[in-house]
């Protein structure tokens, strides 16, 4: 059986391909002899995986909980023969953490890092028989110093963290290309003048690229540009600035939660009047930026009702089951009345933000962050970022990335200059590869710099506690309380750095545990019943009103999580109440905050 059979990279199209997901043989190799005994070249492996999904996983076939921190992985496939005069790319949706890749006994492509996808050329590899596939993975299991998010550290899991996820948890593919192809777009909107840039590499120099834009399978635009290098930087226009009249955030053709609208491009490349590669692709016209402390979604106020999605499935753990269950998460969402997530400490499927971007949901992107810090953790998160912001970057839904959470990965950021530096470092790395999208430099508290204040607060008490809920609201009504209160003795900035100006959001609170199935399970505070359940949702969202400075907010959280049970769905993502009155309570938080930043 193969899982998981939809096309891995929906912003960037082509029509052949093949699907590498399925049994695959495996092994475990807890002496790490692996290397030395050569099994690259042969071994007899004792057990199937399914793959993408980790060993640690019912949906694996294997299910094993325990530390593992070597593992192998190995199949057989073959080209199909119209594929012999192309170049043959090997793609990997996301291996964790270190992998070494070989094809026919050969060493092809070592990559480091969980969280992004790579990809190699195999053509020169490749016997057009029977190929052969070999993965060897290193994931340490207790290392604190590569980007774990909420991967555990203990061999169980406890509190807020989870289970591991080791090796392979994305689809892996093959596509041919011609040896003149499109190798990366990057596509930066501007609404104001109603064009969008594209900066394209190509294989080779000496190409033509052909751009058409399409309307609702109307060409609006036919662009050729031949460049004698292999880099092409175009702007094209897109609409008239009186079709576009008012900026109106959810009309006309902007993309917005409220408004997904997108329209498609082709990408042909030409080598002598001969068609050489086509892509198939898609974008959206939005923007995002800050004025006098409020977050405007295309020239306009917008509050963002965010919930905070940690992507984690019973089955799959890291892995989505299917296609399906990014949409059913999506949906849900919306249907409580959130109009994104804040991902959390997970760089996310392609797939799901496709999904996000066709249905209107506006995301957060995070990487898993480290759980401490040494000088090693540096290029470490630089690496990751420049690979998964190169990735994402056309993604009209993604409007943030937010590099760290809550000093992870910094521990004395309060008083080193060494992680306070890091955190800076990162801050403007991330601008210097997207300067489109806000960066939060430490979410929840201890910023550097940062585009938006990102406080978190659980200090809202149960309901008898009166006086720990008053101090919950005053926490949140002006600036000078948010400072003081918020972040339960933790400063909101540190290294000289302070307020000055940007957005107030509410990015983490609530987080009420509601116990509706058999897990037992850990949460920030409890309830018993679906009335206790609202009753509590209520009062703790509508402490939100009282605020003067907040612009959003991000509420803890879409889902349970194995031990953790502060879902507004559980773990197999059952509604603990009807969304309907979730959403009624969203909407009345949301039109009075509102009206005040406005």
């Amino acid at each position: 059986m193969i899982f998981r059979e939809e096309y891995p990279r929906p912003q960037f199209v082509r029509n052949q391909w093949l699907n590498l997901n399925g049994e695959w043989d495996f092994e475990f190799d807890d002496l790490n002899v692996g290397q030395k005994e050569k099994w690259f070249l042969k071994h007899d492996y004792s057990k199937k995986i399914n793959v993408p999904f980790a060993f640690q996983t019912k949906l694996s076939g294997i299910n094993d909980l325990s530390f593992h921190d070597y593992i192998w992985y190995h199949r057989f496939f073959k080209i199909p023969n119209q594929w012999e005069n192309d170049r043959i790319i090997l793609h990997f949706g996301a291996v964790d953490y270190e992998c070494i890749v070989y094809i026919n006994g050969c060493f092809v492509k070592t990559h480091i890092g969980g969280n992004s996808s790579f990809h190699v050329d195999i053509t020169d590899y490749l016997n057009y028989s029977n190929e052969e596939i070999t993965v060897y993975v290193k994931d340490p299991s207790t290392d604190q110093f590569i980007p774990r998010g909420k991967q555990y550290w203990k061999e169980k899991p406890e509190s807020i963290w989870y289970d591991r996820t080791s090796g392979i948890w994305q689809t892996v593919w093959i596509e041919n290309v011609n040896n003149n192809y499109l190798k990366s777009v990057k596509l930066t909107p501007n609404i104001d003048e109603g064009n969008i840039f594209i900066d394209a590499l190509l294989s080779n120099p000496n190409l033509t690229l052909k751009i058409e834009v399409f309307d609702n399978k109307e060409k609006i635009n036919e662009t050729l540009v031949f460049c004698k290098e292999n880099n092409i930087k175009t702007t094209i226009d897109i609409y008239r600035s009186d079709i576009n009249n008012g900026y109106v955030h959810h009309s006309n053709k902007m993309w917005s939660p409220e408004n997904p609208y997108l329209y498609d491009i082709v990408y042909t490349v030409i080598k002598d009047n001969d068609v050489c590669d086509v892509v198939n692709s898609y974008f959206g016209m939005r923007k995002v930026h800050a004025e006098n402390g409020v977050i405007y979604l295309n020239n306009r106020p917008y509050f963002q009702k965010l919930v905070l999605d940690q992507g984690y499935w019973r089955e799959g753990l890291l892995t989505a089951p299917s296609d399906n269950d990014f949409i059913l998460d999506i949906e849900l969402s919306k249907k409580m009345g959130f109009n994104g997530c804040r991902k959390h400490q997970k760089s996310e499927d392609p797939r799901f933000l496709y999904h996000a971007d066709r249905l209107g949901y506006i995301v957060w992107g995070e990487i898993a962050n480290c759980a401490n810090y040494n000088d090693t953790t540096i290029n470490i998160m630089k690496s990751e970022w420049n690979d998964i912001i190169n990735r994402d970057y056309n993604h009209p839904c993604i409007i943030t990335w937010v590099p760290l959470n809550e000093s992870w990965g910094v521990p004395y950021i309060k008083t080193s200059e060494k992680e306070q530096h890091h955190s800076l470092a990162l801050y403007h790395f991330v601008h210097s590869l997207d300067t489109t999208r806000f960066v939060i430099s430490n979410d929840g508290w201890e910023m550097t710099k940062t585009d938006i204040c990102g406080v978190h607060n659980y200090q809202h008490g149960l309901k008898h506690e009166t006086e720990k809920y008053s101090i919950f609201i005053k926490s949140l009504s002006t600036i000078e309380n948010i400072t003081e209160y918020a972040s339960a003795g933790r400063d909101i900035y540190v290294g000289g750095y302070k307020y000055s100006g940007e957005p107030i959001v509410l990015t983490e609170f609530g987080g009420i545990g509601y116990k509706k199935d058999d897990d037992e399970g850990w949460g920030y505070t409890f309830v018993h019943s679906d009335e206790d359940f609202i009753e509590d949702y209520n009062r703790v969202m509508m402490a939100l009103k009282e605020s003067k400075v907040l612009v959003g907010f991000c509420y803890t959280q879409l889902s349970d999580v194995e031990q953790e049970i502060n879902g507004l769905l559980t773990y197999d993502r059952e509604p603990k109440v009807d969304c309907e009155i979730i959403k009624n309570i969203n909407d009345q938080v949301g039109k009075i905050c509102i009206k005040q930043i406005k």
